[in-house]
């Protein structure tokens, strides 16, 4: 069974290593690099360029409930100086390392179908790095971006992302400005994929509404299973279904542990559940996998890339048969990304 990955943060755990070309190659630790991914069938996936916050809070934490203030946005600058960084070393990595090729078309994307090569998706998660009259948009696109989230779980120029918190709903906070209602269309007419992942309640509504393609949701789960502020509930799952819409299920612990403690683990067999549950509420046509590697603390069972069979199996004993895991592991994001490239 081979994978596309709708999201892993290993361009921001490489690009400040001695050797960030090798460390993407191969590296001791972290969950995913090239020999492991193509290892363990791994595809294509999305490489998320993050501009990191400043510092990152503690979370507040009580009985019966946690939540991570809003971490510090950076600034224009220092989010585009970070996020050229990363794009810049997937380019590096690209030219220097055979089975790593860049996906800005179809064709590129067929072609690593049989695991010849990684696809790498280059995707922005947060577009802190967009200068706000979107003046570096084309420039972005340029370096091989097709997929784009305006917001992470913070605010910016272009919208309010969703705390970190459980228990939760999503409606959290004001939605897209009037900038990230141009982002969205500017993006809509270039061809650039829009990602829901961090999105509040209102900035995910204001998306659908500025949209004419289908979008992206590349990490989070299911609200109804469990009330983490990061899941979508039912009615936003069937929102983004209803205009042909992705959801992909993350590999984080946070999204599944239903207690309050933001260090809680959870199993994946869990992942399978919210994966049934997503299926069961808007087909699995709009079901995929968007694994969050190094990124987020896995669940249980998920040390890396390699154990991705161990999530088939799990998807199995959940009742999907063949033909719903090719869907669930590939051929839904291709669908969604043919629409794009």
């Amino acid at each position: 069974m081979t994978a596309i990955d709708g999201h892993t943060d290993v361009l921001l755990q490489c690009v400040d290593a001695a050797d960030p070309v090798a460390a993407l190659r191969a590296r001791t630790g972290g969950h995913l690099d090239l020999e492991r991914a193509r290892e363990s069938g791994l595809s294509a996936a999305f490489f998320a360029a993050f501009p990191p916050s400043p510092e990152m809070p503690d979370p507040v934490v009580e009985a019966e409930s946690y939540r991570y203030p809003f971490a510090p946005t950076p600034d224009f600058e220092t989010a585009r100086d970070s996020v050229y960084r990363m794009l810049s070393l997937l380019h590096r990595a690209a030219r220097e390392l055979d089975g790593l090729r860049i996906v800005t078309t179809s064709d590129d994307l067929d072609a690593c179908r049989d695991g010849a090569a990684l696809g790498a998706i280059p995707h922005l998660e947060g577009a802190e790095a967009v200068a706000p009259d979107l003046s570096n948009l084309d420039f972005l696109y340029s370096l091989g971006v097709r997929s784009l989230g305006p917001v992470w779980s913070r605010p910016n120029d272009f919208g309010h992302g969703v705390p970190f918190q459980y228990p939760s709903d999503t409606d959290t906070g004001d939605g897209l400005t009037d900038a990230g209602r141009r982002l969205v269309r500017a993006c809509d007419d270039r061809g650039i994929l829009v990602d829901g992942a961090h999105m509040n309640a209102a900035t995910l509504r204001d998306t659908l509404v500025e949209l004419d393609s289908a979008m992206a949701v590349t990490h989070t789960a299911a609200h109804a299973v469990t009330p983490h502020s990061r899941n979508l509930t039912d009615d936003q799952l069937r929102a983004v279904a209803d205009e042909g819409g992705v959801i992909g299920l993350t590999f984080g612990a946070s999204s599944y542990a239903d207690r309050p403690d933001p260090d809680a683990s959870a199993s994946v067999h869990d992942i399978a559940a919210h994966a049934a549950h997503v299926a069961d509420t808007v087909g699995v046509d709009h079901v995929a996998l968007g694994s969050d590697f190094d990124g987020a603390s896995l669940v249980d069972e998920l040390d890396d890339v390699t154990d991705l069979p161990v999530l088939f199996d799990a998807l199995r004993d959940a009742g999907f048969d063949e033909d719903d895991l090719e869907k669930i592991c590939r051929e839904n994001w291709r669908r969604l990304l043919g629409g794009v490239l």
